[in-house]
């Protein structure tokens, strides 16, 4: 399957259908023209004797360096192969395959000079399966991702490593077995694949995604959990966060409240219950919860709008009334400030969400506070320690999601001998939500093993329809806990499911980033 995406007007949908799924891409050939036109407005720039920057001059630093026509092929080439510095791990074939997407469609906008063929090459390096080795190091957010674009060009010019159909090979013989051949490079055009913000809103594309899907389960296990410690349904009442107003809050309760339906747990406590209030952890979760789905949404805007943009630098634009044409002008698009705040808010968005999850995790754990549940849920206290250090690994888990949450784009240094002076730092800001969300995932993972558990021992009373749906689903990879057992698995099964969004198929809820495709799920015209 092929998807034909038009420049400037790609969603959220289609881009993370495209990640998932590992979809060949093109663009709409109605792009083709524009395109043309800024590549015609180049050559002519490269053939004249004004100085350029990008066409015709030296980079950075160098841009007072005038280079001569014939030696402008040569200066693109080096630029690749000189800011080929990247370190690391290799980035992930799928977020490599969406970055290399990003920069087609900011390439297809018409306003970087490339020539056609440069974007054929991409085109078919996705169709065929060929993906440059991208280190994951290196980039501090401007002037573009100058590193991992340039491992990505440098593939595409014969040079560096690519992976075929699963093999890691020299870039020259992957394209090779392929059936493509690489390109030469253009005036500016080595300065157009490297410039740009597309390895940072790659990585945090795929960051929120995954959030996203953490949230929503969040949602299913905060159900568990409040059922679990047969705690009130009252603070969900619609009315309480109607008079709020905040939407991620009122969609939250009103999932939650969905979600716990019918359950005879519930009910048997609305009458002479002693407790007067629950914890905040039970009590809070739609505001806090809520409000990490408002960030992300928030976030989810701001990344859209990344995705569509053209980041490079010098812009072609392109004037037919302009007496040459048009004009190349140097500007700043390629700082990815947006980018570090945006992905610096997802990483408190998640920081928080798995902060409430964990303090659910230590409430049904605590025969104290978990209104009679056997301590560290065993039927066997003592001689079992239950989930105990399960509780633990959640707590560890926690803390260092909250010091990965610390602000990266308050950490700007000035490089390339004081040039680029002020710098966003997205890329290790966008990078790093990989890490917090796997952190995450194993949170809600045992938060969701803790409810079940803990409901199993509100027997006869029964929970929701739709929360047996997520403890039946649940119970095909983790067996209730009767003894102690090797649990290492068991957490591994549980945040399996979350990644997978299985909890959240199971329980029927379907949560958007946009909030205006939640209207359905909640009755609503």
């Amino acid at each position: 399957m092929t998807e034909v995406v038009t420049p400037g007007r790609v969603g959220l949908t289609t881009l993370e259908a495209i990640w998932r799924t590992n979809s060949a891409v093109r663009l709409s050939r109605e792009a083709k023209p524009s395109v043309l036109a800024a590549h015609a407005l180049v050559a002519r720039a490269a053939s004249g004797h004004t100085a350029v920057y990008g066409v015709n001059t030296g980079f950075g630093k160098l841009a007072s360096v005038k280079i001569a026509p014939e030696k402008t092929d040569a200066l693109q080439r080096n630029l690749i192969l000189s800011h080929c510095c990247g370190v690391g791990e290799a980035l992930d074939i799928a977020t490599t395959r969406l970055m290399m997407v990003l920069k087609l469609m900011s390439l297809g906008r018409g306003a970087s000079g490339v020539a056609w063929q440069t974007i054929e090459l991409i085109e078919d390096m996705l169709a065929a399966d060929v993906t440059p080795v991208i280190p994951d190091q290196g980039s501090v957010g401007a002037s573009g991702d100058l590193a991992p674009l340039a491992h990505m060009a440098a593939a595409m010019i014969g040079a560096g490593e690519a992976c075929h159909k699963g093999a890691r090979l020299p870039a020259a013989e992957a394209l090779i077995r392929a059936g493509l051949a690489p390109i030469r490079l253009g005036p500016k055009e080595g300065l157009a694949l490297i410039n740009g913000t597309q390895f940072s809103t790659a990585c945090a594309l795929t960051g929120l995604w995954t959030a996203w899907r953490n949230a929503q389960t969040c949602v299913v296990t905060a159900a568990l959990s409040t059922d679990a410690i047969m705690g009130s349904t009252a603070p969900l009442v619609a009315e309480i966060h109607a008079l709020r107003g905040h939407p991620g809050q009122i969609d939250t309760a009103r999932a939650q409240a969905a979600l716990m339906e019918g359950s005879a747990i519930r009910e048997s406590h609305r009458e002479d219950d002693t407790r007067v209030q629950d914890p905040y952890c039970i009590r809070c979760q739609a505001q806090v919860s809520g409000a990490a789905i408002d960030i992300l949404r928030r976030a989810g805007e701001v990344l859209e709008i990344e995705a569509n943009a053209v980041t490079d630098n010098p812009l072609v634009l392109v004037d037919t009334s302009h007496p040459d044409g048009g004009m190349i002008v140097s500007g700043g698009n390629f700082h990815a400030e947006p980018v570090g705040f945006a992905a610096d808010q997802i990483a408190m968005a998640i920081s928080e969400v798995g902060a409430i999850s964990q303090r659910r995790v230590a409430l049904m754990v605590d025969p104290t506070l978990s209104c009679d549940l056997p301590p560290f849920l065993t039927p066997e206290p003592g001689l079992n320690s239950g989930m105990m250090i399960a509780e633990v690994t959640t707590a560890a888990l926690m803390s260092e999601n909250k010091h990965l949450a610390n602000p990266c784009t308050t950490d700007s240094t000035p490089t390339s001998a004081n040039q680029e002076d002020h710098v966003s730092m997205a890329a290790h800001a966008a990078r790093r939500l990989k890490r917090m969300n796997d952190n995450l995932s194993v949170i809600l993972g045992v938060e969701a093993i803790c409810g079940a558990q803990g409901i199993g021992y509100r027997a006869p009373l029964q929970t929701s329809d739709a929360l047996k749906k997520v403890i039946a689903r649940l119970r095909q990879d983790i067996p209730a806990l009767e003894t102690d057992r090797y649990l290492a698995p068991d957490l591994a099964a549980a945040a399996d499911m979350v990644r997978n969004g299985e909890l959240v198929t199971a329980s029927g809820l379907s949560l958007a980033l946009s909030r205006g495709d939640n209207l359905e799920y909640f009755g609503e015209q």
